[in-house]
């Protein structure tokens, strides 16, 4: 019975860590996505869209309590 839930203990935490990886490979990717597409508007002549703000950072300015 030990063997066996520590066997499915490291199949969870192996899990979470391929997730994760899978998670940072995709925000590589999709990152590498808008930079060629910038980079496309540039050689057909338009001006590149501003990139919008990363989810992951705090706010600039705090907002005011109500």
């Amino acid at each position: 019975m030990i063997t066996v839930s520590l066997c499915l203990a490291g199949m969870a935490v192996a899990g979470c860590e391929t997730m994760q990886g899978a998670g940072r490979d995709m925000q590589t990717a999709g990152q590498l996505l808008t930079e060629q597409a910038a980079n496309g508007q540039v050689q057909m002549g338009q001006a590149p869209v501003a990139p919008a703000a990363d989810p992951y950072m705090a706010p600039a300015v705090t907002p005011a309590p109500y």
